[in-house]
């Protein structure tokens, strides 16, 4: 993503609050989004549902034209909810970035993900704030949403925006406020979820407060950008060190013959100090692998070894070879090799009932699979075909035939649509690595401990 740098030098009118202040709430501010992705359509849409005009900015055209057109490519935003606000005039995309001039606050929804080194990349990140700071005019409200490390807002950001001859807390505003976004849960949503934000000063801090007001249910300021930055860090690696210990567990229970899920139900039957969660062949999605990869970088660059951290990191990514040989273990029962054995995989996203397939370990398991000379097939309703190095994979029907045609099924994403019943009919082995077979019983099914 490419910009054109322009250093303008303009001289530094004093913010007006009470103007953007008086704006939100009489919802006559213009709102704006950078990335329509998993975070930012359902924000822009929510924004819109609550009388603002929202203006949503991507470089990816497939996304502007199916906006405009009412077509919502996010499971999260349905059709009709989409189409209605682009009717009223309510929401629309472009993919110029000219559009922010006419904006009173831009929050960014780009993506961050890791280079080949696992160190951070944020180039879309200093992108966008290039981009802003190209079009930024006094008074406007920039908040940053994308997930990162603590010091990105304060470090990266301001330094690119106050090229432009503003500053911060004077003549605009700066705050951070994550995203929380979880795809595919229908009880927490944009709205319900509660905001956690952190200004550059105290006063960005509280326009963005009123802000996110007005549309999110319930905001937790904090004390600075830095600290909402680390807010969703320890969120994410909360999440990493605990699947690390329960797909431990998993791993250790298979060594005793004890079936692991029966485990953490009982576990989860005190009321008090135990959180369930689960084992699987990895760990998937844009936020928590990257996330605490993000983390780690940060804290060793500031001379502090965050081992724990790491060795979870490490644990979680041991589950992909981890499955691959329970695959190996379960045919061989069957006195059959893995290559050439034909395995359908069910389900290839980081999680079940999303098309999201960010650092997804069913798609590593796939890959493994594949160059240990497995001709492996895949059904997932959610993602038509996937590309690798040399090869193109398309999903398949779920049918009788096709299961029935597999010397083995692997569970690698539970997605709801899938019968699962027809499944254990039809299949004469089955790995199951999300216990989505638990209503079932038969000598064809194998967990994954």
């Amino acid at each position: 993503m490419q910009l054109e740098h322009k250093k303008i030098f303009r001289l530094k009118p004093t913010l007006s609050v009470d103007t953007l202040e008086r704006k939100i709430r009489d919802r006559s501010a213009r709102l704006g989004v950078i990335g329509l992705g998993y975070a930012g359509l359902p924000l822009a849409v929510e924004m819109a549902r609550q009388g603002f005009q929202v203006t949503g900015i991507d470089i990816d055209g497939r996304r502007v034209e199916s906006v405009n057109a009412g077509i919502s490519y996010i499971r999260d935003v349905p059709d009709e909810t989409l189409v209605n606000l682009v009717t009223k005039g309510s929401v629309r995309a472009t993919q110029s970035f000219s559009a922010v001039e006419a904006l009173d606050t831009i929050s960014i929804c780009v993506p961050t993900p890791l280079r080949k080194t696992k160190d951070p990349d944020l180039s879309y990140i200093i992108a966008s704030a290039e981009a802003i700071r190209n079009h930024l005019t006094p008074g406007k409200l920039i908040i940053l949403e994308s997930s990162t490390y603590p010091g990105t807002t304060r470090e990266v950001v301001l330094p690119i925006l106050e090229k432009s001859g503003f500053m911060a807390g004077r003549d605009f505003s700066l705050a951070y406020a994550p995203e929380r976004v979880d795809p595919g849960n229908q009880t927490y949503t944009t709205r319900n979820i509660p905001k956690v934000l952190g200004g550059i000063t105290p006063r960005c801090t509280a326009l963005a407060t009123l802000l996110y007001q007005q549309f999110i249910e319930r905001v937790v300021p904090m004390s600075s950008s830095e600290s909402a930055e680390m807010v969703k860090l320890l969120e994410n690696t909360f999440r990493s060190v605990n699947i690390a210990l329960v797909n431990e567990i998993a791993r250790m229970c298979q060594k005793f013959d004890i079936n692991v899920w029966e485990i953490i139900e009982a576990a989860k039957s005190k009321p008090f100090g135990f959180m369930p969660f689960y084992p699987g062949p990895g760990l998937g999605g844009g936020h928590i692998p990257v996330g605490t990869h993000y983390l780690t970088w940060k804290a060793r660059l500031n001379g502090f070894e965050p081992r724990l951290i790491e060795l979870a990191s490490a644990i979680n990514a041991q589950m992909p070879e981890f499955t691959i040989g329970r695959v190996t273990d379960a045919l061989n029962q069957q006195k059959k090799s893995l290559n050439g054995s034909r395995i359908l995989a069910l389900g290839i996203t980081y999680k079940r009932d999303v098309s999201d397939t960010r650092e997804s370990a069913a798609l590593e398991v796939v890959m493994g699979l594949i160059e240990k000379g497995a001709n492996v097939s895949y059904s997932d309703p959610y993602v038509r075909q996937v590309e690798f190095a040399e090869k193109v994979l398309c999903s398949s029907d779920l049918t009788p035939q096709i299961l029935k045609s597999a010397d083995c099924v692997l569970i690698l994403t539970d997605h709801s649509s899938f019968d699962y019943s027809m499944v254990v009919s039809n299949s004469p082995l089955i790995l199951d690595c999300r216990n989505a077979l638990k209503e079932f019983s038969g000598s064809n099914v194998v967990p994954i401990n």
